[in-house]
């Protein structure tokens, strides 16, 4: 492998183990021979699931990666970020403790012990995702920038390699817009954030989104003073009710959240980052220690030579592929952050699984098949499945709407984590799950089992059915249940109860 030495910021003794095993200095890229089953260009999720599946089959396969194995997940998305909000979480309990009975006085953020444990953690899983682990469950793994030279033909490291089946799963990066002097002042994005050492006194974040809006509560429970500027309203993905929960809860923190907002113009000054700023028509201008752009993804399709290979694709949608993750040239299929609409581990996880099947194994399995459900770590957390609210608000007649607001149930009560609701959505008059959203201190956990049941066919009346522990947060969705249950005592059957009891005294 030609390559110079990589590094990640700071160099210490974790990210050294870090790149020692996803990018590790003294690798040399194997010599291709024969024709490869897949070869896989992109270490992330996706390509990882790919490589392991197919090689545990049996094929031969080769996994290319210019960059870090694990990709974003591993280096620069779930792992580390979730480390982060787990602290920011202990230091917002702390700040609470009195609401508890507890006395915590003079507890501080050692902010660089923060980011150390973050790099300790994102170390030790980076064993799972290690160049040389891959190796041994038998795939040839190639170091280096991957690109094709023809239908069925790629590149790496001057090494030409062939194959019956490929698989693109590049993944995304940060993508950033064009503001007037934020170049030259200079900005982070999910990519570079993680490198800190030192807390930002003050953080402005552009985009409000799931990885703006995590990171600005995690930020600011942490110290910082975090101003977020966003184009619409919080978290626009999800149903209004769920935005007005984190409205109130960014409040409550002391976010300065600035929405419909507009960036104008940056400046670098000696003092920081001079932002001018137009929210709701009226135009402030504020000084920042660092801007954290996370306004969406670009997908990683500039560097493939795509068009050799016959493969569509589009600068801002990524990768073009049918419904079973095929692209233009049937032998190549894409999955993962490069070609589809849910960009989360856990989807890019599941698209791999289908491209084994549909790609070795001649099958058809769609991707609209799969209910995939996705979850925003804030706190409270916001998880969704299926069809959103505005589904029921636009088509009335065609859902039923059971809502349970955390407020009722005990364990949320006793917990202190009484804000936010269950909502579940269901086909008029029956008890299919059409989908749902919950916000809860534990959305992410509770959410599954809404989706097991959907992607069982098991519907409310069955949930209703199932006896879950008392007390936990997940009774709200046992509530749920029990009010689509009620739904069946109709007057008539009301009626005909009654006269059975009566009957019953004679």
């Amino acid at each position: 492998m030609n390559d110079t030495a990589f590094t990640v910021e700071p160099w210490d003794k974790h990210n050294q183990e870090l790149v020692s095993n996803v990018r590790p200095a003294d690798w040399t890229n194997p010599e291709p021979s024969g024709v490869y089953n897949l070869v896989v260009i992109g270490a992330g999720p996706a390509g990882l699931v790919a490589a392991a599946g197919a090689a545990g089959l049996g094929a031969k396969v080769a996994m290319i990666e210019k960059h870090l194995i694990g990709g974003d997940c591993l280096n620069v998305g779930c792992v580390p970020s979730k480390c982060l909000i787990s602290s920011s979480r202990t230091a917002a309990a702390i700040k609470d403790a009195a609401e508890f009975g507890m006395i915590a006085e003079n507890a501080k953020v050692d902010f660089p012990a923060v980011m150390e444990r973050m790099r300790k953690i994102r170390a030790g899983i980076s064993a799972n995702d290690a160049a040389d682990r891959f190796k041994k469950l038998g795939v040839d793994v190639f170091i280096g920038e991957g690109k094709f030279t023809g239908p069925t033909t790629a590149e790496v490291d001057g090494k030409q390699l062939e194959f019956r089946k490929a698989l693109i799963a590049t993944g995304a990066r940060p993508a950033v817009v064009p503001i007037d002097g934020l170049e030259e002042a200079g900005y982070l994005t999910n990519e570079t954030i993680f490198s800190l050492t030192e807390l930002p006194k003050r953080l402005l974040v552009l985009g409000a989104g799931p990885i703006g809006a995590e990171l600005a509560q995690a930020f600011q429970r942490l110290g910082s003073q975090v101003t977020i500027a966003a184009r619409s309203r919080l978290l626009s993905r999800y149903d209004p009710e769920s935005a007005e929960i984190m409205s109130d809860q960014f409040a409550k923190d002391g976010i300065d959240v600035k929405l419909n907002a507009t960036v104008n113009k940056v400046t670098k000054t000696a003092d920081g980052r001079e932002v001018s700023i137009t929210s709701d028509g009226k135009e402030s201008v504020m000084v920042f220690d660092h801007i954290l752009v996370a306004i969406g993804r670009a997908p990683n399709v500039e560097e493939l030579n795509l068009e050799a290979a016959g493969v569509k694709y589009d600068t801002r949608r990524g990768v073009t592929v049918d419904d079973t993750l095929r692209t233009a040239n049937k032998k190549i299929f894409a999955a993962g952050d490069v070609s589809m609409k849910y960009k989360f581990t856990h989807s890019a996880d599941a698209a791999a699984r289908i491209v084994i099947q549909n790609a070795l194994f001649k099958g058809s399995k769609k991707i609209t098949s799969l209910i995939i459900p996705h979850c925003t770590y804030t706190h409270p957390e916001v998880a969704h499945v299926g069809h959103y609210n505005d589904a029921t608000e636009t088509n009335p007649d065609e859902f039923d709407v059971y809502k349970v607001e955390m407020n009722d149930i005990d364990r949320a009560i006793a917990d202190g984590e009484t804000s936010g609701f269950v909502k579940v959505f269901t086909q008029k008059g029956k008890d299919t799950i059409m989908g749902a959203t919950v916000v809860s201190a534990h959305a992410g956990e509770m959410i599954s089992e809404l989706t097991v049941a959907m992607n069982g066919g098991l519907g409310l009346g069955k949930l209703a059915g199932a006896i879950h522990p008392y007390p936990t947060q997940a009774e709200a969705i046992k509530r749920a249940a029990d009010a689509y249950s009620r739904t069946k005592l109709t007057p008539t059957v009301s009626k005909l109860m009654k006269k059975w009891m009566d009957w019953q005294r004679k």
